[in-house]
């Protein structure tokens, strides 16, 4: 499994060119790659990655609690 990172704004151009590239019976998923979430201690937003794991996150409790 491979991930790469893009820089656009524009999901349909992106969809095409990963079409483009790849043969029909491969998976691929787009995902927004830095999503908003809350600090669970704080409540301020900040910005992490998509597959951050619960538990490396300050949005979890369990962070908190190691």
């Amino acid at each position: 499994m491979s991930k790469q990172d893009h820089d656009t704004q524009d999901c349909t151009a992106l969809e095409n060119s990963v079409q483009d590239q790849i043969g029909r019976n491969e998976r691929y998923e787009i995902h927004q790659t830095w999503v908003t979430r809350r600090n669970f201690w704080s409540g301020t937003e900040f910005q992490e990655r998509y597959d951050t794991p619960y538990y490396c996150s300050p949005a979890s409790e369990t962070y908190w609690a190691m």
